[in-house]
């Protein structure tokens, strides 16, 4: 028996189901609040439910899933386009609808609680280091008013500005002299706090084969290789090839062109921002202190010759990103010579 779809967009507290009877063509729109979701769907015989991967589409996703349903999600820029009319509930639901019925479509993986649960430790960790930033900068930018240089990376810049705070001599004002202790303060404690998540996803590393697995490779450390399972791990296999995963995160040029001539462009800066720039920062340290980079017969070398640094950093990182697609998809180990040996000749007869 042939499962039916619903197209369901989902918000915080109004959500619209969208479906089709497969006999009749008879359309169905049902309008529910959040407390009558789950009950609604409990009495459906098992159905294919489709959403949007936006926010709190993998909760949902996976509260279906225990009622027997199957669950897809989509890219919202994928359902964009079957949008017909105005933008509403109704037409979005419609709208997700059609686009599932696409023979081509590509969908999003439903995460597990504990990958959400990492990603969410990337995400507060990245929050703190911004605000550490935005401190460090402001103390800069105030300090430099009254005189006060202050040298560059906050680690040798804490102890310089706290000595001339309480240098009596020194030219900031004893009005500003509190604030500016508290936003050190703030630093540090925010110091801490990354230190503290950066602990719990070490911890939650050390429990996970593939990300031992893929942090053999030269450039992953513990967040690129933590975000990068927790983004994709047991489903590495949604992706055809190393080069789809690469262009999901935005590492492959864009493509303009008409008549059968097709111009390549810059990188398309699509999908995953931060992981993207977690493996772009990984092929710039890779860039400066690996030999290979400086080895002229190497193809790293060799491409740093030819080309700018930054250039050369992306197309190391989307290789990287080949690579730990390979070694997920695979359950492979990281060989730095896979591929280079040649084939012993056969001997003589």
């Amino acid at each position: 028996m042939k499962r039916t779809t619903i197209g369901l967009d989902i918000a915080k507290h109004i959500f619209q189901a969208h479906a089709v009877n497969s006999e009749t063509a008879e359309v169905t729109r049902t309008k529910l609040r959040r407390a009558e979701l789950l009950a609604h769907f409990a009495q459906l015989q098992p159905s294919v439910i489709v959403m949007e991967a936006c926010g709190s589409a993998h909760h949902w996703a996976r509260r279906f899933a225990r009622l027997g349903h199957e669950v897809k999600l989509i890219a919202a820029q994928f359902v964009r386009p079957f949008v017909k009319t105005n933008k509403n509930d109704a037409a979005d639901a419609a709208a997700i609808w059609t686009a599932a019925q696409q023979p081509e479509m590509r969908f999003v993986a439903v995460k597990t609680e504990e990958q959400q649960a990492v990603l969410a430790l990337h995400a507060i960790r990245e929050r703190f280091k911004k605000n550490r930033t935005a401190a460090v900068n402001q103390i800069h930018g105030l300090m430099g008013e009254f005189g006060v240089e202050l040298p560059k990376g906050w680690r040798t810049m804490l102890p310089k500005a706290t000595a001339a705070l309480d240098d009596a001599t020194s030219s900031v004002p004893t009005l500003l002299r509190s604030q500016l202790r508290r936003q050190i303060e703030e630093i540090r404690r925010l110091t801490e706090q990354i230190s503290e998540a950066e602990r719990q996803i070490a911890s939650w590393q050390r429990r996970q084969e593939d990300c031992e697995r893929i942090a053999s490779i030269p450039g992953v450390g513990l967040l690129t290789a933590t975000a990068a399972v927790a983004t994709v791990g047991e489903t590495a296999m949604t992706f055809r090839s190393g080069r789809q995963f690469a262009a999901y995160l935005g590492l492959v040029p864009r493509q303009n062109g008409t008549g059968g001539r097709v111009q390549l462009l810059g990188i398309s800066k699509r999908g995953n921002t931060y992981l993207r720039t977690l493996l772009i920062h990984g092929a710039r340290s890779v860039l400066v202190t690996s030999k290979a980079g400086k080895d002229p017969t190497s193809w790293l070398g060799r491409l740093s010759q030819r080309r700018p640094h930054n250039v050369a950093a992306v197309a190391l990182a989307n290789k990287m990103a080949r690579q730990i697609w390979a070694l997920l998809a695979h359950k492979r180990t990281y060989d730095p010579n896979h591929g280079l040996t040649a084939v012993a000749p056969a001997a003589p007869a």
